[in-house]
């Protein structure tokens, strides 16, 4: 039986410790620790509200995690602000934060109830994605002016993200050097480093690599980067890179010249390419792969859009349901 220790350090003191195992020892990306530290600062707040600043690991009692619970379903996105409620989606983030701090304990044995205590909020609605259909993407994609160079660029995103799923931060950090390919090729493996430093495989269709070819042959520039930004000002080697939020901004733009709904940015791209691997019968681990996710079961929020042709699926090929004469 594993010997468990009281700790004398506050549960507040023992956060910076938690966010430093995340990153060596579960290896999470720079956003999911910072998201574990936002949503534990939080907690910390509460617990000074409250008197409870000094409170040691073993003292957190189911009494108080319900307590916990009951402010975050009260509690405001902004308390800066007249804003809405926490949804209870986003409340379960506070609660897996919590739940994830006291694996660490147990992990660390130090005494604490255990994460599974933490309980999270029941019948949620089934998460939704936002994707486009195929005549969607199709308006998407030829929005860009192509007769200018940042049109070209623009296309040349555009079929990336929808050829590839890859994730707009994983775009941004594509350089020149990476697209060294030959005539005849209809494909290039490139080698990405994902969410959580996971190196991945992604492939990219014909039509994108000539688009991209088509957006090079035009650059006089020696900037490595492989989309780079045309504003005025940004002539420095090394400082035209398109950022993250640069690149969203560009396909906002093309989403309102295409008359798209608004919520589409290029996470959505991502979901659609997902969505459309899926619908030509791709198998879910395969998706799974091609979009980098560690866990089967973050790739199966898909799974409820394809499953709508379960019903015309049967129809067609179930002899039950084709023969009406019994």
């Amino acid at each position: 039986m594993r010997r468990m220790y009281n700790s004398d350090k506050p549960i507040i003191k023992h956060i910076p410790d938690f966010l430093d195992y995340l990153e060596i020892e579960k290896g999470l990306g720079n956003k999911t620790q910072e998201n574990y530290a936002r949503f534990l600062h939080r907690f910390s707040e509460w617990l000074q509200q409250n008197n409870q600043e000094k409170l040691l690991p073993h003292e957190l009692s189911p009494e108080l995690v319900w307590a916990y619970r009951v402010y975050l379903s009260r509690e405001t996105k902004s308390r800066r602000k007249n804003e809405d409620f926490l949804k209870k989606s986003t409340q379960n983030y506070y609660l897996i934060a919590l739940r994830g701090l006291l694996n660490f304990f147990t992990e660390r044995d130090i005494n604490a109830i255990p994460g599974e205590k933490v309980k999270l909020a029941k019948n949620l609605k089934e998460h939704s994605i936002h994707f486009l259909n195929l005549d969607q993407i199709k308006q998407l994609l030829e929005a860009p002016d192509i007769k200018h160079t940042p049109g070209l660029r623009d296309r040349a995103i555009l079929e990336s993200l929808f050829s590839t799923g890859l994730r707009v931060a994983e775009l941004a950090k594509l350089n020149r050097e990476d697209f060294k390919v030959k005539d005849g090729v209809v494909f290039l493996e490139l080698n990405v480093m994902g969410k959580g430093s996971h190196p991945r495989v992604v492939y990219f269709s014909e039509r994108a690599l000539n688009w991209i070819k088509a957006y090079l042959a035009k650059r006089a520039d020696i900037d490595p980067a492989l989309f780079i930004n045309y504003k005025p000002g940004k002539n420095e080697v090394n400082d035209r890179r398109l950022t993250v939020r640069s690149i969203e901004v560009i396909v906002k733009k093309y989403v309102k010249i295409a008359g798209l709904p608004l919520t589409t940015t290029p996470h959505t791209l991502r979901h659609s390419y997902a969505t459309d691997l899926l619908t030509q019968g791709v198998d879910l681990r395969l998706v799974q792969e091609f979009l980098g996710h560690r866990s089967i079961s973050t790739t199966q929020i898909y799974t409820h859009v394809t499953n709508k042709n379960l019903r015309d699926v049967y129809l067609k090929y179930h002899s039950g349901a084709q023969d009406k004469k019994y």
